[in-house]
């Protein structure tokens, strides 16, 4: 006969206590992976910002050229310090709608063609909402062949909630090849270039538009919180397994 306590409760069966033990094992290793896991991501995590900052405080050298684009992605040019020397093209200007620090407004995408026909689309700021009436043509930059630095960053898709209407001439995003396509840009390379900061920012006591230098760069790193929370919950599953096997070994040492 199997022993009662005081509540009723008779110890539990070997299909119950299997199932338990089953439950208890698969928790439990699925947490540890998922905690191991982090701790790899963690790894890469810092091993990425490490490498981003370095290429963002190194000196810059020449933008990738026409023969190495296809070689261009995000893990190994991203946020690369380049240099480019060409034309502005600012008949073909595009407006990107963004918010900033400095308030509501627009990047300035600018094509700049380069010696060899090629073109890379340049950011060269931010400019608030009233800016010359928002108007394409609006303040020219730099006339003739000019060499600016900055820093590479990969094309954005359309969003998903605001979507790129080239139709209208609605931007979102810096969507390199959709804004290429609309403006009729041949040869574009398949990033573009958010300018740096240019050495005189005032205008008659006014911020000179557009605005450079405003790239911001951040990558969220929860990496170990993460990992300490799926251990944390291993060592639970580990804590009940222990409660379940003392109570279960306590119900059969009772007469």
């Amino acid at each position: 006969m199997n022993a009662v306590d005081e509540s009723g409760r008779q110890p539990r069966g070997p299909v119950a206590l299997g199932l338990l033990t089953l439950l208890g094992v698969v928790l439990f290793a699925g947490f540890v992976s998922l905690g191991t896991w982090q701790v790899y991501r963690l790894a890469w995590k810092r091993d990425l910002i490490a490498r981003v900052d370095a290429r963002v405080h190194a000196a810059p050298v020449d933008a990738p050229g026409r023969a190495q684009w296809r070689d261009v992605n995000a893990a190994s040019s991203e946020y690369r310090h380049v240099q480019l020397r060409g034309t502005f093209l600012y008949d073909r200007q595009t407006l990107v709608w963004t918010a900033t620090d400095l308030g509501s407004g627009y990047w300035v995408m600018t094509p700049l063609q380069q010696a060899d026909g090629s073109v890379v689309l340049v950011n060269r700021g931010f400019a608030p909402a009233d800016w010359c009436g928002a108007k394409d043509q609006c303040a020219p930059g730099p006339s003739g062949e000019t060499t600016l630095t900055g820093l590479l960053r990969m094309s954005e898709p359309s969003g998903l909630i605001r979507h790129n209407d080239p139709a209208r001439n609605s931007w979102y995003t810096r969507d390199v090849p959709a804004i290429a396509n609309a403006r009729g840009l041949k040869d574009a390379a398949p990033y573009f270039v958010d300018e740096d900061a240019a050495p005189g920012t005032l205008d008659a006591g006014k911020p000179a538009w557009p605005q450079g230098g405003l790239t911001v760069i951040a990558f969220p790193n929860n990496h170990l919180s993460y990992l300490i929370t799926w251990y944390a919950l291993a060592l639970m599953v580990l804590g009940a397994g222990f409660y379940v096997a003392r109570d279960e070994y306590r119900q059969r040492r009772k007469p």
